[in-house]
């Protein structure tokens, strides 16, 4: 088993490498090589001049769909794929829907509109959900349906007015989902050349929004597109940090790092703990747990975990600023008295309190989105929600603008705005 050594005699124990807090990794996620930024701009452009030809010619040429195969499924088509689910699907992705809905419903409703009293008259906000969104589902390594609940679900309750996906190779029950979670339509196509038909409206309407995971193009492309669209942080490999205690369960943490690294062998699978004693405990339950692992699970998982890491923290407050320092997207307490290490981290995307908060859960939908910042963007950004759909739009209505008048031309003249405090003054005149 490649990572692994035997320490004892009929014992394996799966190895990963021991860091210390200065050896912590830079975040570096974001920071993309030149030729993937390259290509990208080269696909956006093409995209962007040649439409729905250009699109489908980069679809073609990427493996993404064959020639003559539909390019775009309108939701009587996805509704067709919902209508041909099976039962137990149906009511699963119901249930999944469900919980998103109500958590998303829940953050909207702690959103409220503002009206205050300012110096002669009343401010306020109000806000508002944009026309259009653009949902990102991937469709690479493994399909992901819950994706499409977790991108369209929240569009929806902002009060999105259209919903659109798109992805690579699209599986039956990703479109089903699509369609239940409210998408119009769906793209059937990846990368950058997809994030540019949703920014710039090839064969679909153009959206205002556009989230959701993916690989390095489609970071990228959201990265070029920003200001063009509106878009979340950008979304790399999946990151999973556990911070445990010698009382937390070493089986849970193995099984919990595994989950995470399946995923890609580029994910980031880590393990801040207070003992080598436990994390030689961890990793003997790696070895126990990963050969049942199905193909091409455990390769991938090997992979990724051999490029993980175990940091041995000397204190509590060590293992604190070590986890703080990573800032990772997934962030799992396995300590006694869960909820006071959360409230002294900020820099996580999202927090797992406890053994029975598993990262899983996260993903499939308990409620908040698993949509989340990774490679340090948790130091400035949250995961997907209801708030990515909507704007803050600000409003004054000055009925009496002698209180504000002198001191706005004033500081009008301080910048040289002449103009500006001519604006401010005619209203003595004209109150």
């Amino acid at each position: 088993m490649d990572g692994n050594s035997l320490k004892n005699p009929g014992i394996p124990v799966f190895s990963m490498r021991r860091i210390c807090p200065e050896e912590i990794p830079a975040p570096s996620g974001r920071l993309f090589p030149p030729d993937v930024e390259e290509k990208a701009a080269k696909i956006i452009s093409e995209v962007r001049k040649g439409g729905v030809s250009a699109l489908r010619r980069w679809a073609e040429t990427l493996g993404e769909l064959s020639p003559g195969e539909e390019l775009y499924l309108d939701r009587g088509q996805l509704g067709a794929y919902w209508d041909s689910l099976d039962p137990t699907l149906k009511k699963l992705l119901e249930r999944v829907k469900e919980r998103i809905v109500n958590f998303a419903s829940a953050q909207r409703s702690c959103l409220s509109d503002l009206s205050m009293p300012i110096a002669g008259g009343r401010a306020g906000h109000r806000f508002i959900p944009v026309r259009r969104a653009g949902c990102y589902v991937p469709g690479g390594r493994y399909p992901l349906p819950s994706t499409a609940l977790m991108t369209t679900v929240p569009a929806a309750v902002a009060g999105v007015e259209e919903v659109y996906c798109a992805g690579p190779k699209p599986d039956p029950v990703s479109l089903a989902a699509a369609y239940i979670g409210g998408a119009k339509g769906f793209l059937r196509c990846g990368g950058a050349q997809a994030i540019a038909a949703l920014a710039f409206g090839v064969r679909l309407p153009g959206c205002d929004v556009v989230v959701g995971p993916g690989g390095r193009f489609v970071a990228s492309a959201k990265r070029q597109l920003f200001g063009i669209v509106g878009t979340e942080a950008p979304a790399g490999p999946s990151e999973l940090l556990i911070l445990a205690d010698d009382q937390a369960d070493p089986a849970l943490a193995a099984a919990d790092l595994i989950g995470q690294a399946e995923h890609d062998p580029e994910a980031f699978p880590a393990l801040i703990c207070r003992s080598e004693g436990f994390a030689l405990q961890v990793e003997k339950a790696l070895a126990t747990a990963l050969p049942g692992l199905p193909e091409p699970n455990r390769s991938t998982a090997l992979a990724s975990l051999a490029k993980g890491w175990i940091l041995v923290a000397a204190d509590d407050a060590s293992a604190k600023d070590c986890a703080e320092r990573c800032a990772p997207e997934h962030l799992e307490l396995l300590v006694a008295s869960p909820e006071k290490w959360e409230k002294d981290i900020s820099c996580a995307g999202a927090v797992f309190l406890g053994q029975g908060s598993a990262e899983v859960f996260g993903d499939y939908g308990a409620g908040p989105n698993h949509s989340l910042p990774t490679a340090g963007a948790s130091r400035f950004a949250a995961g997907l929600s209801v708030l990515h759909f909507l704007k803050a739009r600000t409003w004054l209505k000055i009925d009496r603008p002698g209180m504000l008048a002198a001191d706005t031309a004033a500081f009008a003249r301080l910048e040289g705005l002449e103009g500006h405090a001519r604006a401010a003054e005619i209203r003595l005149q004209n109150p």
